[in-house]
Formats: C-alpha cells, sequence, structure tokens
C-alpha cells in the first residue's frame, strides 16, 4: 500500500446497546465525537438488528429475526428430544444449557452465534435455527450480501474484531493492526455494555463507569491511529436501546391454560417481549386470539404493522401472530430465560428506549436517520 492510501482510517465502533436513552444526560465522549444523533432502530432483537446494521436490509430482506422458528421438516434438533426426558432442574440449568449448546455448535460446524437458550427439549425437534453462520464474514448472511462481502470484492484491506473475544483482547488487535498502518477500514466489536444494562438498568452508576472505560480505552485507540495515519475518521454507533422493567408476565401460563395441545393445536415460541404463534387448527387461533386479545400488557401486531416494520417474512416464518408486550413488559418465564432481569429491549421501534445512537467526531455521510444507514456510511467510508 502506498503512503498516500495509507493516510486516512474509517473506524466503526460497535457498542452492543449504547442507546440514545441511556446517553441521555451523560457526557460521554462529547469532545471527541461532536456529531451525535439517534437512529431508529428495527423490530427484533440484536439477532435481527446487527444483520441489518452490516447489511442495510430489513429482517425480511436479509431473513435473520428471532433466533428459533418453526420448521419441523428442516429442523437440526431431533435428537436432542430425549433429553426431554430427564428432569428439568437438570437440563434446564444454565450452565448445562451452555455446555449442550457448545457441543451442538461443534457438532454441526455452526460459525454464528448459537445458544440454545430455554427451549424445552421435548418440543426442540419442531424449530429450526436462523444464526448458522458467522456475520462478520463474507457470505454470511442468510440473505443477500454484508460490508465484508463489499470489502473483500473491493480490495479494501480492513480489520474486523472477533466477536467471541473478550473487549479487552479486540482492542488490543485493532491497535496491532492500526500501528502496522496497512488498513483503511475498521470495524470494533464491544459487547459487554448489553449484559451490563441487562443486569443493571440505563440508570446505574455501573453504567457511568463502563462508559469511563469506554472512553480511556477509545481515546488510546485514537492515539494509536493518530501516530500513524494523516486523517483518523470514527463512528460510535449502536443497535438499540435498554428499557427499564417494570412488569412480569407469565404469559406462557395463560396460553397454557387453554384446553390446547402444544405441538398438535399450536406452537409458539415465548421471547423475552413477544409471543410467536403458529397455528395448526381454526380452533386452536381463535382461542389464543380470543386470549391475547384480554392481556393489556401486549399487542397483537396486524400484518399490516409487521410489513411497515419489514417484519413481513415469506411463509409467516418467525410466527404466524406476533404479539409484542408493552415497553417495560417483560414475559417470565420465557424461552429465552427462567428469572427476571432489569434492563430488555426488543420492544416496538417507535419506543424511545429502542433508539440507537451514532457518534463521530466528523458529520457522518448521506444524512442516516436509522440503524440501516451504518451500511451506507461503512460502504463511503470504506470507498466501495
Amino acid at each position: 500500500m502506498s503512503d498516500q492510501q495509507a493516510r486516512t482510517i474509517s473506524m466503526i465502533v460497535f457498542i452492543d446497546a449504547l442507546g440514545w436513552e441511556v446517553l441521555e444526560g451523560r457526557r460521554f465522549m462529547e469532545e471527541q465525537l461532536p456529531h451525535r444523533r439517534k437512529l431508529r432502530s428495527v423490530f427484533g432483537f440484536s439477532s435481527a438488528c446487527i444483520p441489518s446494521i452490516l447489511t442495510g436490509l430489513m429482517p425480511r430482506d436479509h431473513r435473520h429475526w428471532s433466533f428459533f422458528y418453526y420448521s419441523p421438516q428442516t429442523s437440526p434438533f431431533k435428537p436432542l428430544r430425549l433429553l426431554g426426558w430427564l428432569p428439568g432442574a437438570l437440563v434446564d440449568r444454565g450452565r448445562v444449557r451452555n455446555l449442550i449448546s457448545k457441543l451442538i455448535k461443534r457438532l454441526y460446524s455452526y460459525t454464528g452465534y448459537f445458544q440454545l437458550y430455554n427451549i424445552p427439549f421435548e418440543h426442540i425437534d419442531k424449530f429450526d435455527y436462523c444464526e448458522k453462520s458467522d456475520l462478520f464474514v463474507p457470505g454470511g448472511m442468510n440473505r443477500g450480501e454484508n460490508i465484508f462481502d463489499h470489502l473483500s470484492r473491493a480490495g479494501v484491506p480492513y480489520h474486523v474484531s472477533d466477536w467471541r473475544a473478550a473487549e479487552e483482547d479486540n482492542l488490543a488487535a485493532l491497535r496491532t493492526d492500526l500501528a502496522k498502518g496497512e488498513i483503511r477500514f475498521a470495524l470494533l466489536y464491544m459487547a459487554a455494555m448489553d449484559a451490563l444494562l441487562h443486569r443493571v438498568g440505563k440508570a446505574s452508576a455501573l453504567v457511568d463507569e463502563k462508559l469511563d472505560w469506554y472512553a480511556a480505552a477509545l481515546e488510546q485507540v485514537l492515539r494509536t491511529a493518530a501516530a500513524h495515519y494523516d486523517e483518523v475518521r470514527v463512528f460510535v454507533c449502536s443497535d438499540h436501546g435498554m428499557a427499564t422493567v417494570h412488569t412480569h408476565l407469565d404469559l406462557m401460563r395463560q396460553i397454557e391454560s387453554l384446553d390446547l395441545t402444544f405441538g398438535r393445536d399450536y406452537t409458539a415460541t415465548y421471547d423475552s417481549t413477544m409471543g410467536r404463534f403458529w397455528f395448526h387448527t381454526p380452533a386452536a387461533r381463535e382461542r389464543i386470539v380470543a386470549r391475547l386479545e384480554q392481556v393489556p400488557e401486549g399487542r397483537i401486531l396486524s400484518d399490516a404493522e409487521l410489513a411497515r416494520l419489514g417484519c413481513d417474512f415469506e411463509g409467516h416464518q418467525y410466527g404466524e401472530l406476533i404479539f409484542l408486550m408493552n415497553p417495560g413488559v417483560l414475559i417470565v418465564p420465557s424461552h429465552m430465560g427462567l428469572t427476571p432481569i432489569t434492563g430488555m429491549h426488543g420492544y416496538h421501534p417507535d419506543d424511545p428506549d429502542s433508539d440507537a445512537a451514532l457518534l463521530s467526531n466528523v458529520a457522518p455521510p448521506d444524512d442516516p436517520r436509522a440503524i440501516t444507514d451504518i451500511f451506507h456510511l461503512m460502504r463511503a467510508e470504506a470507498g466501495v
């Protein structure tokens, strides 16, 4: 690479869950990153938001949304149904689930994020999983191309963090590549804020301490970059924010109280903020809809609204009916967790706590308004 090519480095710093409302009243790197704006997120969890950032596409187009979806014909988990005969006190323990998840990931050669969470083993053969491939490599999407496809095709030398690694390791790896002066684009992945906000909520002093840690770490990165490049362009972004949980709802029990059989009359997954249903009989649809309409803590999303949100999937892949909780309402227990937590995301994108953030030391190109625009920002910064 010539000196001319090496003069500018553009860095995208992705801090999971660093929402606009999380930053409200906090002065995180105001001097270094004076250009600040909120971005509309997409409907869903990080499993939907991150693919939208990496592709610029809505979930219906890249086909990533919630991890599990009803598909008994393609389910790779049929052998795991035998574990349903074991006591729940054993197989539903977090450590046991994590161990089984690691074994399945290795056995099936999955390269993406994989976690069984609390999907019941007696029903797991009815589900398939959407993120089997690493999102952060060329060819990693279920449909469409990600930024790494574009960078590779254009021959842009770039750095991308290992999303499996600790934040300290990713910071060190980026500083090492910056010191070589050969890359033109970098994506730094920082995931710990999301776990912290789930645990303590956005108002905790621990969030301020973590932001101070990020500021110190990023200032060190900026110093390294400035020593090897004439111009350093940095953009700190997120995928969503975090709402404070104030209400717990046992939606699973309400549905199970109906005279219906899971797997025969209907199939459902209970995510932290939504229930997703597939109906096998007209009577099951009628009875479940009637019960959900009596639950004031949430509402059924119409097909028209799902289309506006970019989540109208072919064949109702991720649910024939989506029942979304009001902001701050948590389904407990759910197939994502059995115990309450302090913060949660995955509510409607209209909720202010869903908004993501974009902070930068230069004016961002093309006036980004939503997290899907980060993809176009990355392409512009990389010159592709």
